[in-house]
């Protein structure tokens, strides 16, 4: 990993001893980011949790570094604070390795699959949200957060929703995530790097004792497809990599659609003419099944659900290592460099955007087509070989949520607009209080 020295050249605020830019860039990493674009340019050195990094801004920095047509940007080296909890993960993976797990986990994917996934995900979410409170205050982010969860165990593993074993799961995925972003990296005792390493542990085995009932009886839950699973070659998954790559996509699932959906109900909850236009849109649905057809027809949520990721995009930053030297806008960058990707500042741009603060759904309508101005203008599911695989799915699981509630609730903000906090999961300060009442 090259040293400060090695950086000389790369321009960048003064770092304080130890702590670096950590706690600043942790308090405000969106306003502290705009600011050292302006003070130093696209390319700029900060030094956070201990490691010298290089800022790479803008939509032109996203193409190159995430189309990587010479093979120079490693993800796996990127992402390394992820490895001690979801080692072996698809997104912890490069080059040839991650495009051949991408094509066994693309299986996963299937129409059927995919048309069972909605389903069971339509009954699921009707039976949780019956039990939301109804015309009094609730903090809608820790109901999220437990629904998505809930809906994994379902969803993804085909457990039923209040059984023990869904509930242990749960417990252990919150405490891998809570792990994932920790400050603290070592495991001592009762520090959440512990916790997470030890749902981990218990994941893992829990999945692993899984696995020859679901190759022989398969389902049509996500962990049975992944089971199953082949590449056209006919190659799938063994055993430690069943458990690998389910273990990081359940975790990405969960905390990405909880984030997304904050961001869409306090949008609706502060915008009523924009809940009403979702409102009739889902009325003019019908009482009948929320099928593929019926989504399709959702063109107005679609919207407010591109406007939710370009506003608040769950990974804010993109990570990546430089195996080798490359030059980028006057700068010469050794080999080893950690570098960081800003899709969020970049989507709140005033060159790409307009008036990118606002809460703008018509943006994305095919007269104004903002998103289309640059290629990686709006990259909330990043881009190139690492393009988030689970896209569509998380866009089907956001309309099958908005549906099931607009039908039945309105939704009231207590306490106005929430503030987010950024870094290291976006989320509402405050835990975005909300009613619900009758429709």
């Amino acid at each position: 990993m090259p040293t400060r020295a090695a950086l000389a050249h790369i321009p960048g605020p003064p770092a304080p001893p130890v702590i670096g830019h950590t706690l600043t860039i942790a308090r405000d990493s969106y306003g502290t980011q705009k600011e050292y674009i302006r003070r130093y340019g696209p390319v700029y050195k900060t030094r956070m949790l201990g490691v010298w990094r290089v800022n790479l801004c803008g939509p032109d920095a996203l193409e190159m570094v995430l189309m990587d047509k010479d093979r120079i940007f490693s993800s796996e080296g990127g992402w390394d604070a992820l490895r001690p909890i979801y080692p072996g993960g698809l997104i912890l993976q490069d080059f040839d390795g991650h495009r051949q797990n991408r094509r066994i986990m693309q299986a996963a994917f299937r129409a059927n699959a995919i048309r069972d996934y909605r389903a069971r995900m339509a009954e699921t979410m009707v039976a949780l949200l019956a039990d939301w409170p109804v015309d009094r205050t609730f903090c809608f982010y820790t109901a999220i957060k437990e629904l998505t969860l809930r809906i994994g165990g379902a969803v993804f593993m085909g457990l039923p929703l209040d059984g023990d074993l869904a509930r242990k799961i749960n417990r252990a995925i919150g405490n891998e995530i809570r792990a994932s972003v920790t400050p603290i990296r070592t495991p001592l005792p009762f520090t959440p790097m512990w916790h997470g390493m030890r749902g981990r542990d218990f994941l893992r085995e829990t999945f692993r004792k899984m696995i020859p009932e679901r190759r022989a009886s398969g389902g049509e839950d996500f962990f049975s497809q992944m089971c199953l699973a082949k590449d056209e070659d006919g190659v799938g998954w063994s055993e430690q990599q069943i458990v690998d790559q389910f273990n990081l996509l359940i975790m990405a699932a969960h905390d990405t659609t909880a984030t997304t959906l904050s961001v869409i109900m306090a949008a609706l909850g502060g915008h009523t003419d924009w809940q009403e236009k979702l409102a009739a849109e889902v009325a003019g649905l019908g009482d009948g099944p929320l099928d593929e057809e019926a989504l399709g027809k959702m063109t107005e949520t679609d919207k407010v659900f591109r406007e939710a990721l370009r506003l608040v995009p769950p990974v804010p930053f993109i990570p990546r290592m430089a195996l080798r030297d490359f030059r980028w806008q006057g700068f010469d960058i050794p080999a080893g460099t950690s570098l960081a990707l800003n899709p969020g500042v970049t989507m709140l741009s005033p060159e790409l955007f307009s008036n990118p603060e606002a809460f703008d759904p018509d943006r994305f309508s095919p007269e104004r087509a903002e998103d289309r101005v640059h290629r990686f203008a709006w990259t909330p599911f990043g881009g190139g070989a690492h393009k988030c695989i689970g896209m569509h799915f998380a866009a089907m699981q956001v309309k099958l949520f908005v549906a099931t509630i607009l039908r039945q609730r309105r939704i009231e903000l207590v306490g106005g607009a929430p503030e987010w906090q950024r870094m290291p999961i976006p989320k509402p300060k405050g835990g975005l209080p909300l009613i619900l009442s009758a429709r």
